[in-house]
């Protein structure tokens, strides 16, 4: 296949997507909860209207252009998928595909059903990927490898593939800033980075930086549709746990009856639970996103008025060109191919 016909091919697998019936979407939704409850009919749909805008035509060909893919020699490339919240190995599957490698994949049990989807509907598109898409076992055939884990899981990624050319992304987390000034609206639109997929994702908001005399009324009081979270039996649970270890332990949060919140240093926050953290002057803040810089994936604030942040409400919608990690994926694939 030429670098055209993988750009055609993708631009209607997009096309099918957005036209895909609502039965048969429901449907998808549905055989992906079956295997892992997190992935409800409403986060699974949100996934795919992101793949959309992944593929369209505009975007898609916007991101390639800087790159030279038309003469890759195709190399075997393993990708180590995550399945924390739906279809978040797809970018890797695009860039692997699109640059013309050969796709070795170890899909995430939580996430398989998703994939393979995705794959199967690619293939009925353009049936020449057939013989560039394999899912495996084990990655002993890669020439390359791309992997996706916890900081523990990633120590051993490094070790195993130190002698092939290897992207190692470890555990990421982001942030929002507030000043006390942010409108309903605004706060309401922090909410969709701190809530959507229960708030698994590495672009999920799992922190606050805040004025150190902010009131977290008017973010609770923004906030309070997302109470249905209860709904779900194992964010309730999550939710229950965390709050009884606060309590036995004393430490002072907020309970707004679906979310606690609660004064930590740490970017790391269970699920249910928001971390926050108090600075002093735009200097302070400056100085404590700096330190934990290597730590995060995306900053958050209103409209976008923090540097390097984007806006509220944004975090979960990623542009095609928006690496994980800032890591320019396509352009280690050019690389290998070269």
């Amino acid at each position: 296949m030429t670098l055209e016909n993988r750009i055609e091919a993708f631009i209607k697998l997009g096309n099918q997507l957005q036209n895909l019936p609502p039965e048969e979407r429901k449907a998808l939704a549905a055989a992906a909860f079956a295997r892992n409850p997190w992935f409800d009919e409403e986060n699974v749909s949100c996934a795919l209207n992101g793949i959309i805008t992944y593929l369209e035509e505009q975007y898609l060909r916007e991101w390639l252009y800087p790159y030279q893919l038309k003469h890759i020699k195709p190399k075997t490339v393993g990708v180590v998928m995550a399945g924390n919240i739906p279809l978040v190995g797809f970018h890797d599957f695009l860039s692997v595909l699109i640059s013309g490698h050969v796709l070795h994949a170890k899909l995430s049990s939580g996430d398989e059903v998703l994939m393979r989807w995705i794959a199967n509907t690619l293939i009925s598109v353009e049936p020449a990927f057939a013989e560039y898409i394999h899912f495996v076992e084990m990655l002993k055939e890669a020439d390359a490898i791309i992997a996706t884990g916890s900081d523990n899981t990633a120590r051993y990624f490094e070790y195993y593939f130190a002698k092939r050319p290897h992207i190692i992304r470890k555990n990421r987390n982001s942030i929002g800033v507030l000043t006390g000034r942010e409108n309903e609206r605004e706060l309401q639109a922090l909410g969709e980075d701190v809530f959507r997929y229960y708030g698994l994702g590495c672009r999920n908001v799992s922190k606050l930086f805040v004025p150190e005399d902010y009131n977290f009324e008017k973010f609770f009081e923004a906030n309070k549709a997302h109470a249905s979270l209860l709904d779900h039996h194992k964010y309730r649970n999550n939710y229950d746990y965390n709050k009884s270890i606060l309590l036995v332990n004393r430490v002072p949060h907020f309970d707004n009856g679906f979310m606690l919140v609660t004064e930590s240093e740490s970017l790391v926050s269970p699920i249910s639970v928001l971390n926050y953290e108090k600075f002093s002057s735009l200097a302070d803040l400056r100085q404590k996103i700096a330190a934990a810089r290597e730590k995060i994936q995306c900053i958050v604030s209103a409209h976008g008025w923090f540097e390097n942040s984007i806006a509220f409400g944004d975090a979960q919608c990623p542009m095609v060109w928006d690496y994980a990690d800032g890591v320019d994926t396509l352009a280690f694939l050019q690389e290998i191919g070269s």
